[in-house]
């Protein structure tokens, strides 16, 4: 199955189903930024907000980074993972250079499983092998409670919603 998006207008495709509301999260294996794999396991227990982006190198992956991170500052009890396919040292060298300190930053470095399990995986055009903009929000048992694929790639996602879905679930 593959969900149309676009890229600067043109379309692209992503492989896959975006977990949707009524959902379970997929098991999900990522490297974190101390070279650590992690699960959800790690996280048991907590609400979750799942900010997946492109990549750290462009303008609105940055500015959705820097957006998440303050927006959760002062939620208890949630994570909030910051995952892309930029290798673990990009996403620590980000976070130190713009004083960020909340949130997990996750990298595909090791495998890209997770982008085709979450529904992601860009399949084609310029951006290829890399993950979609989308937003997935889960309660403290893994059950998706908001979900969001931005169509457009260039555009931010719907912060607000996905914040209060957060804060409800």
């Amino acid at each position: 199955m593959s969900q149309t998006i676009t890229l600067k207008g043109n379309e692209i495709h992503v492989a896959g189903r975006l977990p949707q509301p009524g959902d379970r999260l997929p098991p999900l294996r990522l490297t974190g930024s101390d070279l650590a794999d992690v699960g959800l396991n790690d996280f048991a227990g907590k609400a979750k907000i799942f900010n997946i982006f492109p990549s750290l190198d462009t303008p609105t992956c940055a500015l959705s980074v820097k957006q998440f991170n303050a927006r959760i500052e002062a939620l208890d009890n949630a994570v909030l993972f910051q995952v892309s396919a930029d290798l673990p040292f990009a996403h620590k060298r980000f976070c130190a250079a713009e004083g960020l300190e909340n949130g997990v930053t996750l990298s595909m470095m090791r495998d890209k499983t997770f982008a085709g399990d979450y529904g992601v995986l860009i399949e084609d055009g310029p951006m290829a092998g890399l993950c979609a903009r989308a937003v997935v929000v889960a309660d403290s048992n893994d059950n998706v409670v908001y979900s969001q694929l931005v169509s457009e790639v260039s555009e931010e996602p719907d912060y607000e919603a996905a914040v209060a879905a957060l804060e409800s679930a």
